[in-house]
């Protein structure tokens, strides 16, 4: 006779009587939305070919205005790749390379970056943080310190396979957006080279409209072929607990970011809800 099969060893859960795969299983979870980690902090991406590559003129500059916003505010910073990952994504492209890898190589030129902006913020508390240190974020601001990161996701092998191509759909704004979602930050602002989205690009069309704010679904609508942040980003938006609105600033206009981290509307504002933009006072 062949051998009897045990029962099945159950623990009792809300979630033990279904898969998670189940589309109305998850949907009618009853738990509560998740706590807000780090809920006093500023996480801002810094632009890698928008600021960190103009070099010393760009970037002293805004290396001030952050050690003294950081007097005031709690700051995190991820870096982008800039010029020499767009390099390195060329290189890796036509070797024929998968996603997985070139994604690896956009976090090797970020982290490029996050060591040199750690050096220019080293005597204001600047410090580099790894991946594996992340847990680690509570301690160094507590103690004043002004925590650097790679902005590139970790996702390097598993990155999923863009909608078109094969460079990566979550690059350093996706990456920079989705800690300040884990962390249910303050605010998330992106800091470019220009004030914020326009009708169209304003470096080669000097006639396009500003937009001071707008909403997710109204940007989709808009379509258009250019966008300065990874599309991918308002995905995010739309699905997250927290980070509902994301401010794109000028980084090269001294005096924006503080306005932005007092809480003004400067720049652009994006937003996952329209009337959140009401919250922030006109600039």
């Amino acid at each position: 006779m062949p051998a009897e099969v045990p029962a099945r060893k159950t623990i009792s859960t809300p979630l033990g009587d279904g898969t998670l795969n189940a589309r109305d299983f998850n949907a009618a979870s009853a738990y509560g939305p998740p706590i807000r980690v780090l809920p006093d902090v500023h996480v801002l991406k810094i632009g890698g070919q928008s600021i960190f590559d103009r070099g010393k003129a760009a970037v002293w500059p805004l290396v001030e205005e952050i050690a003294t916003c950081a007097k005031q505010h709690q700051i995190i910073l991820g870096m982008g790749g800039g010029t020499r990952s767009r390099h390195a994504y060329s290189v890796g492209l036509e070797l024929g390379l998968p996603t997985g890898i070139i994604a690896a190589i956009g976090n090797s030129t970020s982290l490029l970056n996050a060591r040199m902006m750690q050096m220019l913020m080293a005597k204001h508390g600047g410090i580099l943080v790894n991946f594996e240190e992340f847990e680690k974020l509570p301690i160094y601001i507590r103690n004043g310190g002004i925590p650097i990161l790679v902005g590139m996701p970790p996702f390097h092998q598993w990155e999923r396979p863009p909608e078109t191509g094969r460079i990566p759909a979550n690059r350093t704004d996706a990456g920079v957006y989705l800690m300040a979602e884990f962390l249910g930050a303050k605010s998330c602002i992106f800091v470019k080279d220009e004030d914020g989205l326009y009708s169209d690009d304003p470096k080669k069309h000097p006639n396009a409209t500003f937009i001071p704010k707008i909403s997710t679904r109204a940007l989709r609508d808009m379509d258009p072929n250019d966008l300065a942040i990874e599309r991918v980003v308002l995905d995010y938006m739309e699905r997250a607990a927290h980070m509902r609105h994301v401010q794109i600033i000028n980084g090269l206009k001294r005096g924006y970011l503080t306005r932005a981290l007092d809480g003004e509307h400067v720049g652009t504002v994006i937003s996952a809800d329209p009337h959140a933009c009401g919250m922030l006072s006109e600039g």
